[in-house]
């Protein structure tokens, strides 16, 4: 089964028994209620493309491991063009769903871990990478979709995980057993953790000495023993609760969702510990991981971006401005902000080289610089499109409204557009930029733009890292003509004084 379709992946989560809670309930059915649904539909779609023959190429690879078939999402990046190839997947799957689709963090993950156990077990002469290609087998065969579990709860964020007043705050080794160990804690912000067959974890940062037990990385089942998800509220979430609620959800098909995993003393087997205190590799595994990740917003983010352009467009069409200079204009910038964010993606996949392991990695400065406008394109692209749609966006009544036989007729005379459009086809493209915009789409667009991945100064740091701002001073000491050794004298001649 290297490719479930698409019911067989819905069937397959029927059979887990992930416990969730939501609105202070224990959830019975993830797969069918209401809320979650939409953002199972969006994981769905990943299966479906992967079998149709128009897509074939970007959803599949050949898997280095085994040689068969496998989805993408699954796949280890074995060239540049792999690479330029998943940013142009989440493209895609952007434009086809214009929601977060939820595979993205998994196969980062699996990239990220794969290449720094290579380097631990070269130094430490451990067998993690042995078990993780195992583990990666398994992932292929199954097509599982696989939860990367990087951050944590963090506390007060002045104090190291060891140094916390409460030592839970960061996942941590609480036991280890000849078979394995047991860990407590809690990952925040888990995009897609219902709809997902497993849960890879990582250390959020790099660790101290002091922190041994933190520096834990490892996999598990989402319906392991002692794991449990709260999901994670969203505007307008209720909204999907209401009878026959159809135009008023605008992305009624597709969402996404985050959640907060906990592990209450949740054991993990040997062959699935994939780091188990070695500290000096977890600063390694965040920096790879978050690279990974931020090059996968030049892809998604531009997909829902499309998605969001067009619906603004609609809007002024049906407005009766689309023939307005400034409206023209307005769109034109929504296209070359977004045309940016997938510039930088392809720049960074195209840059990509081979690590110790094999796999390919991005080039890390060019996808930090992705993801840092990321973190403001898409808040422009926003701005622009809720200023063409008009206000009408937030103050519309009700689809009940619409369809009461006394107002009804009345909103539909006070709410048209221009003639050549139904009323009722004004109001989904309002509610479909509402959705985008502000409602339960937004988490998966605006809002995690800037916070997914690392928030904005974490870009930074490392654009400051591998900014290589000596050789650039060295580029202009050459040009200028200054004499590096006539400074090294004056600096000798200074420090005896």
């Amino acid at each position: 089964m290297a490719l479930m379709t698409k019911e067989q992946y819905i069937e397959s989560m029927r059979k887990l028994n992930i416990k969730v809670y939501m609105f202070g309930e224990l959830i019975e059915n993830p797969v069918d209620h209401p809320i979650i649904r939409p953002s199972l539909n969006s994981v769905a779609m990943t299966y479906e493309l992967a079998h149709d023959p128009e897509y074939e190429d970007l959803m599949t690879a050949t898997s280095n491991l085994t040689g068969e078939k496998v989805n993408r999402f699954c796949h280890l990046h074995q060239s540049a063009e792999d690479l330029v190839k998943k940013v142009k997947m989440q493209r895609l799957l952007g434009q086809k769903t214009a929601s977060c689709f939820q595979r993205c963090v998994g196969m980062d993950a699996f990239n990220a871990v794969y290449s720094t156990t290579y380097e631990v077990d070269k130094k430490y002469g451990t067998n993690y990478h042995e078990r993780f290609v195992e583990y990666m087998k398994l992932v292929q065969k199954n097509d599982w979709t696989v939860d990367g579990a990087m951050t944590d709860p963090k506390g007060d964020r002045s104090l190291s995980p060891s140094q916390q007043e409460d030592p839970d705050l960061y996942v941590r080794v609480v036991e280890r057993r000849p078979d394995g160990i047991v860990v407590r804690g809690a990952k925040a912000h888990q995009t897609g953790s219902v709809n997902s067959h497993e849960h890879l974890v990582m250390p959020t940062i790099a660790m101290r000495p002091e922190d041994k037990d933190y520096a834990v990385c490892f996999a598990v089942p989402s319906d392991a023993e002692g794991l449990f998800m709260i999901y994670g509220r969203q505007s307008c979430d209720t909204r999907k609760l209401e009878e026959d609620a159809d135009i008023d959800l605008g992305n009624k098909m597709f969402g996404g969702h985050e959640a907060l995993v906990v592990f209450d003393d949740v054991f993990v087997p040997n062959e699935r510990i994939f780091l188990n205190g070695e500290t000096d590799f977890s600063g390694m595994l965040v920096e790879r991981f978050a690279g990974y990740h931020r090059q996968s917003y030049g892809g998604c983010k531009v997909g829902v971006g499309d998605v969001l352009i067009g619906a603004a467009a609609l809007a002024a069409d049906m407005n009766g401005v689309a023939r307005a200079s400034h409206i023209k204009d307005k769109l034109i910038e929504m296209i070359h902000l977004n045309e940016t964010l997938y510039s930088c993606g392809i720049a960074c996949s195209s840059e990509g080289h081979p690590t110790l392991a094999g796999n390919y990695e991005i080039d890390m400065l060019l996808a930090n610089v992705c993801k840092q406008n990321v973190t403001r394109f898409p808040y422009e692209i926003v701005r622009l499109a809720e200023d063409i749609a008009g206000g009408l966006m937030v103050t519309m009544p009700s689809e009940k409204d619409f369809k009461h036989p006394e107002i009804g007729p009345i909103c539909e005379k006070y709410f048209r557009g221009s003639s050549k459009y139904p009323t009722e086809h004004r109001m989904r493209i309002l509610r479909l930029i509402e959705n985008m915009a502000l409602g339960t789409a937004a988490v998966g667009y605006r809002t995690e733009s800037l916070h997914g991945a690392g928030s904005p100064q974490a870009q930074r740091i490392m654009i400051s890292r591998q900014g290589n701002l000596e050789h650039k001073k060295e580029l202009a000491r050459k040009i200028a003509r200054i004499d590096e050794a006539s400074i090294a004298e004056r600096e000798a001649a200074a420090s005896k004084k």
